[in-house]
């Protein structure tokens, strides 16, 4: 069986959240698509950002935590800190999506996918035609890939 092409990984059509859609339903949205996060768009369809796991763990939990080299002395229920964020649950997504520049374009490399999984440290990357998000690549399925052409040599 031949490696597959890193063009082959890319799921077309991703579903996508909105701006001003709530926390409580993007995360549904992406328990739904079973991925680990999914583009984010604006009022115009362009692509805005990406919410997914780390994004709602943001929103969860007291910013201060990122800050922290340890949090063993906090409270270790995590009912407690549901019930302590339970305002999150009616915020924008865009509030908690990440903005940085994660994106690639349609003829995009693997070298370039490389680099934005490892400089990034996202777990998807939307591939962008002209603004609007006309794909997606995981983290995993991009290792998949790697690994079945490094185990075939």
């Amino acid at each position: 069986m031949s490696p597959r092409a890193i063009s082959d990984l890319v799921l077309q059509s991703p579903p996508l959240l909105r701006v001003d859609e709530r926390v409580e339903t993007a995360v549904r949205s992406v328990l739904d698509a079973g991925l680990p996060a999914l583009p984010v768009v604006d009022a115009q369809d362009r692509f805005a950002g990406i919410f997914g796991e780390r994004e709602f763990m943001e929103a969860l939990f007291p910013g201060y935590l990122k800050t922290l080299k340890g949090a063993a002395f906090l409270t270790r229920s995590l009912d407690e800190a549901l019930e302590k964020r339970e305002s999150c649950r009616v915020e924008a997504v865009g509030r908690y999506m990440l903005t940085e520049h994660v994106e690639v374009g349609p003829d995009f490399s693997d070298a370039q996918i490389a680099e934005v999984f490892l400089h990034h440290r996202v777990l998807v990357i939307p591939i962008v035609d002209g603004k609007r998000v006309v794909g997606l690549i995981t983290r995993s399925d991009f290792f998949g890939a790697l690994a079945e052409r490094f185990l075939a040599r």
